[in-house]
């Protein structure tokens, strides 16, 4: 009797548990939880926006147009070639008042140069040069001199103090503007203070944060050659004026608050350049200044491999030629390359199994870079597993352009097979992600392709 009423008992509350299910499936879709809000967007993230979607009410084109994230936040000729005829960066072919003395169509799709008026906009049939478009990684560590800020590819802004600001307002100037009239209010806006504080918050955020520190304990015979002389001030003496491979002088030779510098490097007198060649007109570009005194600014060499073509006017095409141009008459003959022998006693002068070996180095410490930045990058798909699908689109986007870049810069110098297999692994796990929808599933593929990216970059250095 005892048991029966126990079992009687028991099938009561199992109905009683039954139907308070069956009772909360009916009323769950009423009672959803609220979305978790969307945190206030960070003043990097407004700058981001900033960069990539603001035209300034000019003519169609962002900051983005030209530095494109998924380029390394720089424009290639290759890059290029993906683009829709319709593109911002083509204004020059549709708007008939762009049509003439705003950009050479050819020489842009063809090489990546884009028309700037460095000296002024008084005569713009004949006051221009044709310049590449430098990227905008690593500038918390590539700006600053005792001279003051040095950005764009003359270290002079465009224009004013050559600070992040004043070269974000040339640019719209410059570059966004629906005329050739330039007219502030009728051709475009100019930012606002707030505008310029966030875009230089976004851009000083690309990118290292801090130097690397030479030497590297790398495991290729090649690559460790190359560092080798890249670091001896008697043999690739290049360690002078890229300190850490970086964009600042030496303090031991130019003083502990040097930082970047300016120098006249011989790079315009190099013949036969690839837009020169064009047969259209392309004026010698004189630098610093206004007028110019024909210097340029260091850039980094730590992201120099797969931001090429290199030179202020992309007129050397591999990191290979890049170095081989400190071995011949241009830069010997130039006031920096005159400099360096009344330094040191000789000039520059490498073997062709020292050029690539110093080019080895600077392939492999980029793979590097390439490899901590897409970790960083997928860092942010993992903490953003809440967010839109929206918000870790474009970051998972650049994951894979980095990884791609790390993949394309090691094979390109027929350099450390085994990585190259692991990243494209890592390659494909940031494609997986890319192509799911579940928030959690897109996670693991980002922690798997992060544990590729650490074998990878093992096979490539110590610890």
């Amino acid at each position: 009797m005892i048991g029966a009423v126990d079992k009687y008992s028991t099938v009561r509350q199992h109905s009683k548990t039954t139907f308070a299910v069956i009772l909360l499936t009916f009323l769950l879709p009423a009672c959803k939880m609220p979305p978790k809000p969307t945190p206030e967007p960070t003043l990097v993230e407004i700058g981001e926006q900033i960069f990539l979607n603001e035209t300034f009410a000019g003519n169609g084109r962002t900051c983005g147009t030209c530095h494109r994230p998924t380029d390394n936040f720089g424009l290639t000729p290759s890059f290029i070639a993906t683009l829709g005829d319709d593109d911002p960066l083509f204004v020059a072919e549709t708007n008939p008042d762009l049509a003439n003395n705003f950009e050479n169509p050819v020489l842009m799709r063809e090489f990546a140069l884009i028309l700037e008026n460095q000296d002024g906009f008084g005569d713009l049939a004949n006051n221009f040069n044709m310049r590449g478009v430098p990227h905008t990684l690593a500038m918390r560590t590539s700006i600053d001199s005792a001279a003051g800020p040095r950005t764009g590819w003359s270290g002079d802004g465009a224009p004013g103090d050559g600070s992040l600001r004043s070269f974000a307002t040339g640019a719209v100037i410059q570059h966004f503007t629906k005329t050739t009239n330039r007219i502030p209010g009728v051709d475009f806006r100019l930012p606002t203070d707030d505008e310029l504080d966030a875009l230089e918050a976004f851009q000083l955020s690309l990118g290292r944060q801090a130097e690397i520190s030479l030497p590297l304990p790398l495991k290729g015979i090649v690559a460790a050659r190359g560092q080798e002389i890249f670091l001896d001030n008697t043999l690739g003496k290049c360690n002078a004026c890229h300190f850490n491979a970086g964009a600042n002088g030496n303090p031991a030779i130019f003083g502990p608050n040097a930082g970047n510098l300016n120098f006249n490097t011989g790079v315009e007198n190099l013949p036969d350049q690839p837009a020169v060649l064009s047969g259209g007109k392309v004026p010698p570009d004189d630098g610093f200044g206004t007028p110019g005194n024909g210097e340029f600014n260091t850039p980094t060499l730590v992201e120099a491999a797969d931001t090429g073509p290199f030179f202020h006017n992309n007129s050397v095409e591999t990191i290979e030629g890049s170095v081989a141009f400190y071995n011949g008459d241009a830069f010997t003959n130039s006031p920096a390359g005159q400099l360096l022998i009344g330094a040191t006693g000789s000039a520059i002068n490498l073997d062709a199994t020292q050029v690539v070996a110093v080019a080895a180095f600077l392939r492999v410490i980029n793979a590097l870079e390439n490899i901590r930045s897409s970790n960083e990058l997928l860092e942010r798909v993992i903490a953003a597993e809440d967010r839109a699908e929206r918000f870790v689109t474009p970051i998972l986007a650049r994951a894979r352009s980095e990884t791609r870049d790390a993949l394309d810069v090691l094979r390109g110098g027929g350099l450390h097979p085994q990585s190259v297999a692991r990243l494209m692994a890592a390659l494909d796990f940031i494609e997986q992600a890319q192509s799911t929808t579940k928030a959690k599933r897109r996670t693991g593929y980002a922690r798997d392709a992060i544990a590729e990216h650490g074998r990878a970059r093992n096979d490539l250095s110590g610890p």
